[in-house]
């Protein structure tokens, strides 16, 4: 059994305390955050303001093969990991699907030839996918693609990391082999430390951060069954349902650091194209609007590295829930901290 210190409670973070508390480790938790619940205000884990798509086809277009093959890693892991936690997690994999507009068939078909395995659909059998459509939309069939909802799947974490202490409102400034020290001075000193703290971790890491912009609606009824995508000239916004009452939309590639409250004309351009999908959302009510930044790297892939006594895993980008469980399986191992992963290909 080994002494861990974490620095960062966003999903990393949490994943790393369950996995580790679950193979017998003691583990402490260092969390700029004053609390472990989301505040919906530019603070705290960015992974509470996303959407929990689980598209590795989707986000091959920009990230490539090696993003995709994670993804497909991490879809196989999270039912494992959710049937484990002590708190339900909605979970569902099912088919998603990408949208264009006629207008704007060229632009989809440029991403289109990223993202080979998606199946083109004819109109009727599009609206007998989501009868809820607009008409005219052309559609493509994403198969095998998850949805995982954020915020019970934060808490069911924290729950899960039986015996773990989380420590917060205590940022880290530097986490070395075998070492956290902390803004207020104090040095933890552990058998393995781990860094997962996003954007908390520049310098030295290059990160920029990505902003992320959330409009949850309510809609008794919308009709909505499956996450959507649509290719849009601007933005790739997505649409996803929470439950029959609640969907959200987003957009998550604004390369700006703007914390600020989401803006008039960026509310209206991403309720405008979801309405333009969505007919019926013309009388839905707007419950929040949200942001966050998302910690990407240069190259806009994941960092996952080890040494002896040091563990960082950082630059999620927007594929944070995607990748996660992956990587985070991969450095155990590969480390030797825990097994949880024995059967992951060694590809991945």
């Amino acid at each position: 059994m080994a002494s861990i210190a974490i620095a960062g409670a966003g999903l990393a973070g949490r994943l790393f305390a369950w996995a580790l508390t679950s193979a017998g480790h003691r583990v402490s938790i260092a969390e700029a955050a004053p609390g472990p619940l989301p505040s919906f205000d530019a603070t705290g884990a960015a992974a509470f303001s996303a959407a929990g798509m689980l598209s590795p086809l989707a986000e091959q277009e920009q990230g490539g093969a090696a993003v995709a093959a994670l993804g497909w890693r991490s879809l196989a892991l999270w039912p494992r990991i959710v049937a484990a936690l002590p708190l339900p997690v909605p979970l569902e994999q099912r088919d998603s699907l990408l949208l264009a507009h006629g207008s704007d068939l060229g632009a989809a078909q440029r991403a289109l030839n990223h993202m080979p395995g998606a199946e083109a659909l004819d109109g009727p059998t599009l609206r007998a996918l989501e009868p809820a459509l607009a008409a005219g939309l052309r559609g493509w069939r994403l198969p095998g693609e998850g949805l995982i909802a954020p915020v019970p799947a934060m808490a069911a974490l924290m729950a899960g990391a039986t015996g773990a202490h989380w420590h917060w409102g205590r940022a880290v400034d530097q986490v070395l082999p075998h070492a956290l020290h902390l803004a207020d001075g104090e040095r933890w000193d552990s058998d393995w430390a781990i860094d997962a703290r996003g954007l908390g971790a520049r310098p030295p890491l290059p990160l920029r951060g990505v902003r992320g912009e959330i409009v949850t609606l309510d809609l008794p009824g919308h009709g909505l069954t499956r996450p959507l995508r649509l290719l849009h000239p601007r933005h790739r916004v997505y649409l996803v349902p929470r439950s029959t009452n609640e969907v959200v939309v987003g957009a998550s590639e604004i390369e700006s650091e703007d914390r600020s409250p989401v803006s008039l004309r960026s509310a209206v351009e991403l309720m405008a194209a979801a309405h333009s999908v969505l007919p019926a959302l013309s009388e839905a009510r707007i419950v929040r609007l949200d942001r966050h930044l998302r910690p990407a790297l240069p190259d806009n892939l994941p960092s996952a590295t080890f040494e002896p006594g040091l563990l960082r895993l950082n630059g999620l980008y927007r594929h944070g829930w995607l990748l996660a469980p992956a990587l985070v399986y991969r450095l155990l191992r590969d480390s030797g901290l825990a097994h949880l992963g024995d059967d992951m290909d060694s590809s991945t």
